[in-house]
């Protein structure tokens, strides 16, 4: 089944590559264009920070919203919101305003992000039939990871030519075309959810979280992962490789890493996997590789060739991931149940940041990376201790599909 072939998804499709392709150069220029403006690291952090915390602290909110008004009325009053930022940060980067305005309006990127995420995961299954939800995922990881793959040059290319107010233009202009095709979707009836109040939702949504074991074990997997890998692989990596390999090394890693996701989610539309859980599971062991290298001193060409087999783990687990998330839980508890699994997953990200560098003088850079290898690796094999992970998606599976599921295109 090719889901392209369903007008409802080809629009969503649409929509999400113009607005991820945008968006894919908002990080560099940003970042660059702060530096430019003020001269100041500290600046920066502020800006990203200003961004990342709402964010985190929105995204349950953002589940139930979604899961009350509809995925498809949500996401074109978010997207046409980021448009209106993306173009107020662009202006005050022509303008040279004061860093203030930007971390104001950092701060409202986060916001509608919160809003955003929850609601993107949960509309596909309203799209696309069961039998097409791996194809369909597939086809937006493959965007998503080529996006992410040319976005950081494209972005050193517009900073050093015309600047990187125009990169924010561009982004902005992204997200109005994304908010006018997801206008065309027609939007789901939600008369029924608007007789109980919002927080009855969420708690209706933690009950559901708690009470699915491979939801909540494999979130809490992921919430280790994140703590010790976005601090150990991305501030000790660059610490480790400017004293060996260097920054050019360096790069190649990390290009390697993104090549591999994104030869999986193209590979992904070829593949059928019968059992996604478990094995995206197991996939996901193998991104713990890179790390444990790096802690021990490997070479480059190691590490860039661990960090390729990583990516493909990666770009198969993530496929998997949403798949199952589309296949076994309830349309209209979607997500709700993606927030929490987000909101679980990103909020020990801001504590390994804050904690990897004291941690690697206290005891050494390569010994808190080898560790954090290991923490990643037992991470990703406990949650097979769970039952439900191990079974689900077999005829003896204890958590089958909700007999309930909504239709596809009922949206």
């Amino acid at each position: 089944m090719n889901p392209l072939g369903d007008k409802s998804f080809r629009r969503f499709f649409i929509a999400r590559s113009v607005s991820v392709t945008g968006s894919a150069v908002t990080p560099v220029a940003l970042a660059f264009a702060v530096l430019q403006l003020t001269g100041s690291p500290k600046d920066l952090s502020f800006v990203v920070t200003a961004a990342l915390a709402p964010n985190i602290a929105l995204l349950l909110l953002g589940g139930g919203v979604a899961d009350r008004v509809g995925q498809a009325a949500l996401l074109k009053v978010t997207h046409f919101g980021s448009g209106l930022s993306q173009a107020a940060m662009a202006y005050c980067l022509f303008t040279e305003r004061p860093i203030g305005y930007l971390i104001a309006l950092s701060f409202l990127n986060g916001v509608l992000g919160a809003f955003t995420g929850p609601a993107l995961s949960g509309i596909v299954p309203q799209l696309v039939a069961p039998e097409g939800l791996q194809k369909a995922n597939s086809m937006l990881a493959s965007v998503t990871n080529a996006a992410r793959v040319a976005g950081p040059s494209a972005a050193g290319v517009m900073v050093a030519t015309v600047g990187g107010g125009w990169a924010l233009a561009a982004d902005s202009a992204s997200f109005f075309i994304a908010a006018v095709i997801l206008s065309l979707l027609p939007v789901q009836d939600r008369r029924k959810k608007s007789t109980s109040k919002l927080l009855t939702d969420l708690r209706e949504g933690w009950t559901f979280f708690r009470s699915t074991s491979w939801l909540w074990s494999v979130t809490a997997g992921f919430t280790m992962v994140n703590l010790v890998q976005m601090g150990a692989w991305q501030l000790l990596g660059p610490v480790l490789a400017e004293h060996t390999f260097g920054a050019g090394g360096w790069g190649a890693i990390l290009s390697c890493r993104a090549a591999g996701a994104l030869i999986m989610s193209v590979l992904m539309l070829r593949i059928t996997v019968r059992r996604p859980l478990l094995t995206g599971q197991l996939a996901m062991t193998l991104a713990a590789v890179p790390l444990l290298l790096l802690g021990l001193g490997a070479h480059a060409v190691a590490i860039a060739a661990a960090a390729l087999v990583a990516g493909l783990a990666v770009g198969l687990g993530n496929v998997c991931w949403d798949t199952t998330l589309h296949t076994y839980v309830p349309n209209e508890m979607m997500s709700r149940a993606v927030s929490y699994d987000q909101f679980g997953s990103y909020c020990a990200i801001p504590v390994g940041q804050l904690s990897v560098i004291p941690l690697a003088s206290a005891f050494g850079a390569r010994h808190v990376a080898f560790t954090a290898g290991v923490i990643f690796l037992a991470s990703m094999l406990a949650p097979l201790a769970v039952a439900s992970v191990r079974r689900l998606g077999t005829a003896d599976g204890p958590e089958l599909p909700a007999p309930d599921r909504a239709e596809p295109a009922a949206v």
